[in-house]
């Protein structure tokens, strides 16, 4: 049963790592290529996520510039940044993409931090959703006794707390970077 834990384990790093990877899509005022994760272009009739169809870089610190691999869809792609959740700047020079990253606004840096409480309470809620399905393997094996479930059950609690002030550390940090001017 000891392998339940670790399984536990497995699973809640699993949604650190999700967490992770959508706090890395939100707008902090520099530039990150991370914020285009997640765009997909529709690339001869099949969506195509955008950082395999070309190279992105950060240029000067405020600027991501995108070099496509095939520059004949540079129109697509620049459809696909205009239709999603960025609403930035989009600059075709024909063989370039150039997305200009202002400096957020006070306003703008609390919406961004209401999006990190948002995240972070969804990524718990699913540790809490690992949790009790791992109760519940306790729960439906005969083969324990009362004592020994009770303790199983107590280290998947604290494995679970433990998860949660990690999820609360990343969250908290990630407000102090974009709050920071």
């Amino acid at each position: 049963m000891n392998t339940l834990v670790n399984d536990g384990r497995e699973l809640m790093n699993e949604v650190i790592s999700n967490f992770e990877d959508r706090l890395g899509t939100l707008r902090t005022g520099r530039a990150n290529a991370g914020v285009l994760y997640g765009i997909e272009v529709n690339y001869y009739g099949s969506p195509t996520p955008l950082e395999q169809m070309g190279q992105i870089s950060v240029s000067e610190g405020t600027q991501l510039v995108i070099k496509l691999f095939d520059p004949s869809v540079i129109k697509d792609v620049e459809r696909a940044l205009n239709e999603s959740h960025l609403n930035l700047p989009i600059t075709n020079d024909g063989t370039l993409l150039r997305i200009n990253i202002p400096r957020l606004t006070e306003e703008t840096r609390r919406e961004v931090a209401k999006e990190v409480s948002k995240f972070a309470e969804e990524a718990k809620v699913t540790l809490r959703n690992v949790r009790r399905d791992l109760n519940n393997e306790v729960k439906k094996s005969d083969d324990l006794r009362e004592d020994d479930e009770k303790r199983l059950m107590d280290d998947i609690q604290k494995l679970t707390d433990e998860f949660v002030t990690k999820i609360d550390t990343k969250a908290k940090d990630k407000t102090e970077e974009i709050m920071t001017v």
